[in-house]
C-alpha cells in the first residue's frame, strides 16, 4: 500500500472520534483558528455571492464555520462542497450536514470544472498530500481569477526557545498518548508530530504557493506559532 493510501486508511479508522480528539488535543483552539481565518477571507473578498470548496474537509468542521461566518458577514453562499479522500470522514460529515454535496476525491485530482470556485480552503490537510505541487496546481485550476485560497496548517517550526520546547514536548510525548486513548489508535496520533516535522517551513510553503500561480495576501501565526494561516489570491 502506498503512503498516501495508508494515510487515508488511518483517517478512516479515526473518523468516529476525530472531532472529539481535535477539541481535546487542541484545547478547543482549532475552532478559533478556523473562525479567524474564515472571517479574514470574507473581509478580503469583495464578492457577495460565493461558491466555496473545502478540500480535506474531514467531518465538516470548516464547512460549518464557513456557513456561520458568511451569515455573520452578510455574504451569501450559493454553494459549498466538501472534498476528502477518506470515506470514513465523509460518512460522518454527511450525517452532520443534510443536503450538502460531499465528494470522495484526492486533492491532486479534483472532479471540478475550471474556474468554478470563488474560495477554496484546506485546513490541516495539505501536509498529508504526497503530491502537494500537483494539488496546488489543481486548486489554481479550479479557482476563478482573483479567487481566494486559504490554508491552515502546522508548519515546521524553528527549534529553540521556551515556547517551542514546550510545544515540541507536547506534540511528541503527550499528544500521541492522549490521542491514542481517545481514538484507540496511538499510531495515528504519533503520525501528527512526525508529519509536521516532515512538512515545509512557512517560507518554503509560500514559495510553493507562488510557483503555483498564487499571490500571497496575508500570513499570520496563531497561538505562538502553533498554527499558521496562509491567504493567497489566484493571479
Amino acid at each position: 500500500m502506498q503512503k498516501q493510501d495508508k494515510i487515508i486508511e488511518m483517517f478512516n479508522q479515526i473518523a468516529p472520534t476525530y472531532d472529539k480528539s481535535n477539541r481535546i488535543l487542541s484545547f478547543g483552539m482549532d475552532i478559533s483558528w478556523r473562525k479567524k481565518a474564515c472571517e479574514k477571507v470574507l473581509k478580503l473578498y469583495s464578492k457577495q455571492d460565493l461558491n466555496i470548496i473545502d478540500v480535506a474537509c474531514g467531518t465538516g468542521d470548516m464547512i460549518e464555520i464557513w456557513q456561520k461566518s458568511a451569515l455573520n458577514s452578510g455574504k451569501n453562499i450559493v454553494s459549498i462542497k466538501g472534498i476528502d479522500p477518506s470515506k470514513g470522514m465523509l460518512e460522518v460529515a454527511k450525517q452532520r450536514f443534510e443536503g450538502l454535496e460531499f465528494i470522495e476525491a484526492k486533492a491532486q485530482n479534483l472532479p471540478l470544472e475550471n474556474e468554478s470556485a470563488d474560495i477554496m480552503s484546506i485546513s490541516y490537510g495539505i501536509r498529508n498530500v504526497m503530491e502537494r505541487k500537483e494539488a496546488l496546481n489543481e486548486f489554481a485550476r479550479v479557482l476563478k481569477k482573483d479567487g481566494i485560497f486559504l490554508v491552515l496548517e502546522f508548519t515546521k517550526r524553528k527549534k529553540g526557545g521556551f515556547i517551542a520546547t514546550c510545544r515540541d514536548f507536547y506534540l511528541k510525548n503527550i499528544l500521541p498518548s492522549l490521542g491514542g486513548m481517545i481514538s484507540k489508535n496511538k499510531d495515528a496520533y504519533k503520525y501528527l508530530p512526525d508529519s509536521i516535522e516532515d512538512f515545509l517551513s512557512e517560507e518554503e510553503f509560500i514559495e510553493e504557493l507562488e510557483n503555483a500561480g498564487f499571490k500571497m495576501l496575508e500570513f499570520q501565526n496563531f497561538s505562538f506559532g502553533v498554527s499558521s494561516m496562509f491567504i493567497a489570491k489566484k493571479v
